[in-house]
């Protein structure tokens, strides 16, 4: 199978690039290194170390992957969308392209602008692309969980049915982000619904969890690390309290703790999306999976890292809860499905425990790294004007 990875460079995007090389399939990518820009303007790198990318595409080649054909350009832009599709013909393209960082859509007005230019625009692009250049290509995009929210009933995958003054019908499950990078997401959704409908384009729509963790058996395996933020804007929650154990920093839940979300390994992530590309929707399909293996509390992830880290190493860790720069319930029901993924052969490889472990040794070989971007680890975006 040929697959393109917009967004090649990234956490996600180097990591399914690695597994599906291994698996055997042709992969090309594409990547702008919008990220790596970000990330350096907020004084921060990632905590594991990286190289450019041809030197990661060298590595590649002598560790037995073989060749990784790579585009450099912006997806947002129309004429490089249609020039990368007509030149790699995949039959998947993955869209991981996109601003990816709440925080970050959330500074002021020029940050969100661009995150609701770029990512909307970029998801037109494709399904414009792909419907003049490549119309039987399968678009596998990476949404997110937070485009539901935290509603006060069970989460279907995608659609529900629903009966409203004596008259029933199934419908997309409402949407309630919180923050203007979640938004763009629930556009996308909407957006890739009705190419679905007037084109017949086949979509899966991955609605995945929070994603944590520094390896898959791949970077195990050969030590081709991917990106690994751990900054208040960049970071995401599990990664940053592993950081923040390992280089003697308290482990800081925003407000109460009590936030629940849906996660997953690096290592799971990339099977299931695996899995959905050998497992294609049929022609025509719009379909929709959430992307997750279990869910848990900020607070209980904190309590796993301490316990975790004191058992193992034998220091202390301290949890030093902080005021909540965004603005979300600190306390509330969640109760997502996950179903569609299991029904195709996906399980869950490693416990939380197991992960977290890896998680510590691996970051413990940079502290001196981490311990220079401890700086930017503290919230400086806000939700609410001051």
């Amino acid at each position: 199978m040929k697959v393109l990875i917009l967004g090649v460079d990234g956490y996600i995007g180097w990591s399914l690039a690695l597994r599906l090389m291994k698996m055997g399939h042709t992969v090309s990518g594409a990547d702008n290194f919008f990220t790596r820009r970000r990330v350096r303007e907020v004084g921060s790198e990632s905590a594991l170390p990286i190289g450019t990318m041809a030197g990661r595409i060298r590595e590649l080649e002598s560790s037995g992957f073989g060749d990784l054909e790579f585009f450099r350009g912006d997806v947002s832009n129309a004429d490089f969308m249609y020039r990368i599709i007509r030149e790699a013909q995949p039959d998947a393209v993955v869209h991981l392209a996109e601003q990816r960082s709440a925080p970050y859509s959330m500074i002021g007005l020029k940050q969100a602008t661009d995150t609701m230019v770029k990512n909307i625009v970029s998801t037109l692009n494709l399904v414009y692309a792909v419907k003049d250049a490549a119309p039987d290509t399968h678009i596998l995009k990476l949404g997110t969980m937070g485009e539901y929210g935290t509603p006060n009933i069970d989460i279907p995958e995608g659609f529900f049915d629903i009966e409203y003054n004596g008259r029933k019908d199934h419908l997309p499950f409402p949407k309630n982000a919180g923050s203007w990078y979640h938004w763009t997401k629930v556009h996308d959704s909407n957006n890739l619904m009705f190419a679905n409908r007037v084109w017949n384009l086949s979509v899966t729509d991955v609605m995945q969890g929070v994603v944590y963790g520094t390896r898959i058996d791949e970077i195990a395996e050969t030590g081709l690390y991917t990106r690994y933020d751990i900054d208040e804007v960049w970071g995401t929650v599990l990664n940053r309290f592993c950081a923040q154990a390992v280089s003697g920093l308290p482990i800081t839940p925003y407000g109460e703790g009590g936030q629940t979300r849906g996660f997953l390994p690096l290592e799971d992530s990339v099977t299931c999306l695996a899995i959905a590309l050998e497992n294609p929707p049929g022609d025509g399909e719009y379909r929709v999976f959430n992307q997750f293996d279990k869910a848990y509390s900020v607070n209980y992830l904190a309590e796993r890292v301490k316990e975790i880290y004191e058992r193992e190493f034998g220091k202390s860790a301290e949890i030093r809860h902080i005021d909540n720069p965004r603005v979300e319930r600190e306390s509330h029901y969640y109760h997502p499905v996950n179903e569609n993924l299991k029904k195709l052969g996906y399980r869950s490889k490693r416990t939380l425990d197991e992960e977290i472990l890896h998680m510590l040794q691996d970051l413990q070989q940079f502290v001196p790294r981490i311990r220079k971007l401890s700086g930017t680890i503290m919230p400086r975006t806000f939700w609410k004007a001051p």
